[in-house]
């Protein structure tokens, strides 16, 4: 009886010393691919927010939203020829960025 004890407690510290020695090395492994995976990343520029506007405050882009949407409602409600909307639509798209840096980036 005691024997077998002995036997079943010899392999039970066989398995875990074998999940501990896998468990190191899978650490090991995470932590190699960790610092190479640091070491080949791409450094972004610095002062980035990861925002789409980064320089905007909230006002600021709800204020910007609100004025493209009443343009755009303007645009399709008031005028008739569709190739006159689509026009008008893509001079908003294209024309807004441009605006907004000229109306809040500027420093007085």
């Amino acid at each position: 009886m005691s024997r077998e004890r002995a036997l079943r407690r010899a392999a039970r510290l066989a398995e875990t010393e074998r999940a501990m020695v896998a468990r190191a090395r899978s650490q090991r492994r995470r932590a190699r691919l960790r610092v190479l995976r640091h070491s080949v990343r791409p450094r972004l520029r610095g002062g980035r927010t990861g925002r789409l506007y980064p320089r905007r405050t909230r006002a600021q882009r709800i204020g910007i939203a609100i004025v493209a949407l009443a343009l755009l409602g303007y645009i399709w409600l008031e005028i008739d020829l569709l190739p006159t909307r689509i026009a008008l639509t893509a001079l908003v798209a294209v024309g807004s960025p441009a605006l907004i840096v000229i109306t809040l980036d500027r420093r007085i």
